[in-house]
């Protein structure tokens, strides 16, 4: 089995502690990327708009006037 140097030991330390360092930056950079939901927005807008239209017909009770519309029920009140 062979055997590192003290010296030896502390450049590997070293060597790892500054990778370690670069691939916290990257992965920091990729994160604030990848939440910026403005940006997310912007590159996805026409599924987003298509998305917020659905979801405001379904809110807003779309599907239950449709369904009285076409099976001519009317509310009572």
């Amino acid at each position: 089995m062979p055997t590192r140097t003290p010296d030896e030991i502390r450049a590997s330390i070293e060597q790892n502690r500054r990778e370690l360092g670069t691939s916290l930056a990257k992965l920091r950079v990729e994160v604030v990327h990848l939440t910026d939901w403005r940006a997310q927005i912007r590159r996805h807008q026409q599924p987003v708009l298509i998305g917020a239209g659905i979801a405001g017909f379904v809110l807003g009770g779309g599907i239950a006037a449709l369904g009285a519309l076409a099976f001519g029920r009317r509310r009572e009140d």
